[in-house]
């Protein structure tokens, strides 16, 4: 009866409360262990490449900012329970930071939904204190179905003995997403026929099991081990929205739409092919591969890293810092380490598609860092290093992957001509996140710096954020930029990987908005910018155009003499 004095023994100290202080040391590692063992990640699909490409198309037919807005995008299944109206957000912002073509218009009107922005804007208008402009267009739709286990596929088998027994089992099944999106026009609320996308996306989950049971003398034994694997909602609803965003905006500004969609990145299976690739390497050979992309890129020298015992594990500082602007510059969460992320973001258009259908490596092997062959179909690999170019441009030559977009931003288009007193927009982009300073010249030999300046007293820009020169959507944009005396005008832009105000000349280190004492043209700070930082280490771009006199206004119509009587 020894076992029954134990169990009761046992049963006793299980009534008595327990002492929580004997768990003080396991408690205190609660902090840390609550902390995500695997770093965050930057949403990215199908279609992120598709939207930067219709970044650059929207850009290139140089449309006007439009205001745009959308209703609510229910699931009327109540089986997705994602945020479909921020996923419309977030496409529109991304097909329009290099671009300006589109502005969301934020404001509910449902009063279960407010909150403190929306209050504030309430009291606001009230008082006369705030103005809201009118969108011109609005989207509507909704998650139209969601039909689950459309397709199932199940087995199931067993054996069964006198002291052991076994099964296996297995299940697959496919659900479909449709979305339904138009586009309207908000001044008559009506929905523009031909604009509108109807897709769908099959999401799938699939598991298998194994079991087994059986005795050994009078005990029984059992196991059970399986794998599941579930596709999200989520990640399907994002590709959804973001092919619906690219066709309905795409048709509205009637722009060639159509080849944002036949990347190789849209292939379904890119990401999980790349996966692979990844897995088959090293750390090293990793390390090797990226470092081979950001030396091509310019964001690292061909010898800025070579330090001595430097690893994958313990990289140089100088390999770190390219690695993070890199990953800044490509809208991935900065860490400055190599991991599955950075690598396809720096490999992926090293990646073709076969006429077979599959995806291919360019000029490079997953097991070693040494360039690859390329195949004749295919363009020249990813290079070893950066060649520089045999006549470096006239406004600096920093890197092949910075350069400075300068355009007009006037509504009419091709514009080279203004009028005295007329305004002038212009907009700049890099391609790489850079201190940017602007100057502008005059026919009179006038030079002031337009950026930085009291409004925008930071000189640090984003890469492929289009800077407004001046901000036409501010309120308070800081200056205006008049057509001043008849002949030639222009506006210089350069960017560096720093700081460059407190190398340049002291004359230039002065007040924005004010005339340069000593520079009468932009060819005089160009070389100033190339004696203080060299012809390596910066990068400009300039714009120019012609002011004539303003036309005199017509003269009214004499009255007509009244008619005579016969």
């Amino acid at each position: 009866m020894a076992w029954v004095a134990c169990s009761v023994a046992l049963l006793s100290g299980c009534a008595l409360p327990m002492d929580a202080r004997r768990d003080a040391e396991f408690q205190e590692r609660a902090p840390v262990s609550s902390r995500p063992v695997v770093r965050p990640t930057r949403s990215i699909s199908s279609f992120s490449d598709s939207l930067m490409c219709m970044d650059h198309l929207l850009r290139d037919a140089r449309l006007p900012t439009t205001l745009v807005t959308s209703k609510q995008i229910p699931d009327y299944s109540n089986r997705v329970a994602v945020a479909t109206k921020e996923m419309v957000i977030t496409a529109i912002s991304q097909m329009s930071r290099l671009s300006n073509a589109f502005r969301y218009v934020d404001y509910e009107v449902d009063i279960a939904r407010q909150d403190t922005v929306q209050n504030l804007t309430t009291i606001l208008l009230n008082n006369n204190q705030m103005q809201l402009q009118r969108p011109a267009l609005y989207l509507s739709g909704a998650i139209a179905f969601v039909d689950q286990n459309v397709i199932s596929r199940r087995f199931d088998t067993g054996l069964s003995g006198p002291r052991i027994e076994t099964g296996y089992s297995r299940s697959r099944n496919a659900t479909i997403i449709g979305l339904e999106m138009h586009l309207g026009d908000f001044r008559t609320r009506t929905l523009i026929p031909g604009l509108d996308s109807a897709n769908e996306v099959i999401v799938g989950n699939g598991g298998e099991g194994w079991d087994l049971a059986g005795r050994i003398g009078s005990y029984g034994v059992q196991f059970n081990v399986g794998r599941d694997y579930t596709q999200g909602t989520g990640g399907a609803v994002r590709t959804l929205v973001e092919l619906a965003t690219i066709e309905l905006m795409g048709k509205w500004a009637r722009v060639p739409y159509w080849q944002c969609l036949t990347l190789e990145q849209n292939h379904p299976d890119f990401q999980r092919q790349l996966r692979d690739w990844y897995d088959e390497g090293t750390p090293a050979v990793h390390q090797q591969l990226v470092r081979r992309s950001l030396v091509s890129r310019g964001y690292l020298g061909a010898a800025d890293d070579a330090v001595p015992g430097s690893t994958p594990a313990d990289p140089s500082p100088a390999f770190r810092a390219a690695l993070a602007r890199f990953q800044a510059d490509q809208g991935m969460v900065v860490t400055g380490t190599v991991d599955f992320v950075t690598y396809e973001r720096a490999l992926r258009h090293f990646v073709e598609l076969t006429s077979d259908g599959t995806l291919a490596r360019v000029g490079w092997a997953t097991t070693s860092a040494e360039p690859v062959a390329a195949a004749a179909n295919v363009a020249a690999p990813m290079p070893a290093a950066f060649v520089p170019l045999g006549t470096p441009p006239a406004y600096g030559s920093a890197a092949p992957e910075r350069t400075i977009d300068l355009q007009i931003e006037n509504v009419l288009l091709d514009r080279t001509a203004f009028e005295v007193g007329e305004q002038v927009f212009l907009s700049a982009t890099v391609s790489r996140a850079s201190y940017l300073q602007c100057y502008l010249a005059d026919a009179t030999g006038t030079v002031i710096r337009l950026l930085p300046n009291q409004a925008n007293t930071s000189g640090w820009v984003s890469a492929h954020q289009a800077v407004r020169i001046p901000d036409w959507m501010s309120p308070n944009p800081g200056f205006i930029m008049d057509a001043a005396s008849p002949g030639t005008e222009g506006v210089a832009c350069f960017a560096a990987d720093a700081d460059s105000m407190p190398r340049l000349p002291t004359a230039l280190q002065g007040p924005p908005l004010k005339p340069i004492a000593g520079y009468r043209s932009l060819e005089k700070v160009n070389e100033a910018f190339a004696a203080a930082l060299g012809t390596q280490g910066y990068t400009g771009n300039a714009i120019y155009w012609q002011v004539v006199p303003r036309r005199a206004a017509p003269s009214p119509a004499a009255p007509a003499a009244p008619a005579k009587k016969p």
